[in-house]
Order: C-alpha cells, then sequence, then structure tokens
C-alpha cells in the first residue's frame, strides 16, 4: 500500500469513530485526505482534523469512490451492507464490528499476536471484541511461552463498550442519585450507576452470551489455537472507559510467577504493574487514554494444577477498538 492515502472513517461521530480520527493524527498515519462518513442526520458536523475542520457527509454505495482505505465502527449491519461495497472499489476496510470476525476469508488481527494475517486479507481485516483483544495482550505472551489450554475469565466492561448513550446514561443516573431524583434509564436493561449487570449482548442456547463467547471464538482464530476453551462471564460496570478481565489460565508446561512476569514485561503493547504490597496493580481509572494495557496481581492458581491468575486492564476505545485499527492499518503499509 502506498503511503500517500485517501482514509475514510465510517461512524466517524461515534465514540470510537472520533478515537479513530483522534489516534490517526497522534500517530502520524499518512493521510491525504479524510473523508468522514455516518447517517444521514450526522451530515454537516464538524470534527477536527490535523488543526482542520472536517464535515461529516452521508454514508452512501458511492462513498468510497477513490478512498484506499476505510476504518468501520458503525455496526454489523452498516459493515455488513457497506465493507463489501468498499472493498469492491478497491478500498481497504478494517471493521470493527462482529460482522466479518469468524468469516473464515477475513482475517481476525492484534499486531502484537498475528501480525502476518494481515496479508491473508481479501479487502476486509477484523477488529477483534474489544474485551478480547485487551485479555489476549496479557494471554497471548503466556501462552506462547507455557502452552494455555483453558481459562475461566470475568470481565468488567465500561459503559464506554456500549458507545456515547452509554457514557451519557451513567452520567446522567450518576447526578440524579446525588441530587434526589428519579433514575431514568434508556439504553440498560437496569439502572448502571452504582450497580453492575451480569449481562452484555444477548443470551444463547447454552446460557453464555454473544458477548462471552467471543473469548474463545475469536482468541482461537487470532492465536491460531484450534482447542483453546474459555469460560467467561462478561459484567457491565459503572465504569466510563477502559475494561478489565480477571483471568485464571490453565497451561501445558510448567510455570512459576516469576516466569510469567518476565515473559509479561517482554510483551510489546503491555505494562506490568504488579506490586501488591504497595497496592500498585492496574486499574481501568488510569489505563483510560492509554495504548498499552496493563497486567498485574499474577500469583499460583491454588484451583488449577499447572495454573496462573491474573488481572489486565486496558482502553476499550483505544486497544479495545480504534488504537488497534490504526496499528493494523500500519501493518497495511508495510506490505
Amino acid at each position: 500500500m502506498n503511503r500517500n492515502l485517501h482514509v475514510a472513517v465510517v461512524g466517524a461521530t461515534g465514540a470510537v469513530g472520533i478515537e479513530m480520527i483522534r489516534t490517526l493524527e497522534r500517530r502520524q498515519f499518512p493521510v491525504s485526505k479524510l473523508t468522514l462518513l455516518a447517517s444521514a442526520r450526522s451530515v454537516g458536523k464538524p470534527l477536527q482534523f490535523r488543526g482542520q475542520t472536517v464535515l461529516v457527509e452521508e454514508l452512501k454505495e458511492d462513498s468510497f469512490k477513490g478512498i484506499d482505505l476505510a476504518l468501520f465502527s458503525a455496526g454489523s449491519g452498516i459493515s455488513k451492507r457497506f465493507a463489501p461495497i468498499a472493498a469492491r472499489n478497491g478500498c481497504v476496510v478494517v471493521d470493527n464490528s462482529s460482522a466479518f470476525r469468524m468469516d473464515d476469508n477475513v482475517p481476525l488481527v492484534i499486531p502484537e499476536i498475528n501480525a502476518a494475517d494481515v496479508r491473508l486479507h481479501k479487502g476486509i481485516i477484523a477488529n477483534p471484541n474489544c474485551t478480547t483483544a485487551i485479555a489476549l495482550m496479557a494471554l497471548y505472551p503466556l501462552h506462547a511461552a507455557f502452552g494455555c489450554t483453558r481459562i475461566f475469565a470475568s470481565s468488567y466492561q465500561a459503559v464506554s463498550g456500549t458507545g456515547a448513550r452509554a457514557i451519557a446514561e451513567l452520567e446522567r443516573q450518576v447526578k440524579q442519585i446525588v441530587s434526589g431524583q428519579e433514575v431514568t434509564r434508556e439504553v440498560y436493561p437496569h439502572q448502571i450507576a452504582f450497580n453492575v449487570l451480569p449481562h452484555i449482548d444477548s443470551f444463547l442456547d447454552n446460557g453464555y452470551t454473544r458477548e462471552e463467547m467471543k473469548m474463545e471464538n475469536e482468541g482461537r482464530k487470532i492465536m491460531h489455537h484450534p482447542t483453546f476453551r474459555a469460560s467467561v462471564t462478561c459484567v457491565r460496570v459503572p465504569v466510563y472507559r477502559a475494561h478489565s478481565v480477571a483471568i485464571s489460565a490453565e497451561f501445558e508446561k510448567p510455570v512459576t510467577v516469576a516466569a510469567a512476569l518476565e515473559v509479561l514485561r517482554r510483551a510489546p503493547g503491555l505494562d506490568v504493574i504488579d506490586n501488591p504490597a504497595n497496592c500498585e496493580y492496574p486499574m481501568p481509572l488510569y489505563q483510560a487514554g492509554k495504548d498499552n494495557c496493563a497486567v498485574g496481581r499474577v500469583r499460583k492458581d491454588c484451583a488449577l494444577d499447572n495454573g496462573l491468575c491474573f488481572w489486565v486492564s486496558g482502553d476499550q476505545l483505544l486497544k479495545g477498538a480504534a488504537l488497534n485499527a490504526v496499528q493494523i492499518a500500519e501493518e497495511l503499509l508495510k506490505l
């Protein structure tokens, strides 16, 4: 791919879309022209890029003529309709939705793990689920060293994962509670302020939710590990931004805490914050706005014969979405 690109962001006015624009600018991605696309109701909205005002345009079937790269974050329905059209126009799509993640013809990529899979694209590359991406940033280096067979995990997912309306809902509910007003809800089935919801995405016949099964299904594809197993409970928590995951992982090879920490400290895109005696461990409050994920609370799992427990936290809008998409685009520049 050449280094003078006409780039489009689809879903530009959403929480992830805004972060994509910022990340392109911050990482000095070689954009010669930026086109911002969204639904008709957002047409004309001014957004900033490199000190210039760019007006949002309506997403249409003919929007992709002359565009080299499109970052999509507008939901799976939009991606299923428009991504193939973009690809047929010679545009490479990096899609943040779930639409193509499990498609055998579409690479599913976390650059720190399987960057080489970018070469296999046929016009579309999928961005992984946000919780899966953050969890695998810590799990994959350990798997590469010790061979992970299965995990048990619980997620603590910020409202940013649902989008801008959910962030506003949490903020509104906190104000309502503090001022003694009746709590109103529009986004979630229950109050999210001062509460946790063990329900993310729709429920499946096996009792898990779609979100919970993504860790196993996407993990297998990204890590090239077809027998990987993951039992996950996904929980929405009243945190504005950054997801966290508590993981118990079982390994084939003997593993010690010291050996695991050595592996984790060498892992790209990952910071080790592990000093419980001084109350130092990853927290979403401090991971918000940071590119790297962080891992800590690393310890031997007392319920597994050859296991480790650890806690990983990362910015859902960055490594869980926008940053990973731009990193994929950066890999495309190397082709």
